[in-house]
């Protein structure tokens, strides 16, 4: 059992790898975008900004998980 509970905590940490994939993709994004639309930096950095806070927030639950799982299934 103890097994199962430390796979499917490694499993839910997983959702960090997919955030911070997403965050890096959306960085360059709007650094492009700024680069080529300098008039247009307040808008994109809000909605980076934006962006970048809900997919920590998905790797924060994620994390979250795992440590619940180990806690709650020992």
């Amino acid at each position: 059992m103890t097994t199962l509970v430390a796979i499917g905590a490694g499993i839910a940490v997983l959702t960090g790898i997919g955030a911070g994939i997403g965050i890096g993709l959306a960085t360059s994004k709007a650094t492009d975008a700024i680069a080529r639309q300098p008039e247009a930096a307040g808008k994109i950095r809000t909605s980076l900004l934006l962006g970048c806070a809900l997919a920590e927030a998905t790797a924060i639950y994620g994390f979250v998980i795992a440590i619940l799982i180990i806690l709650l299934l020992r």
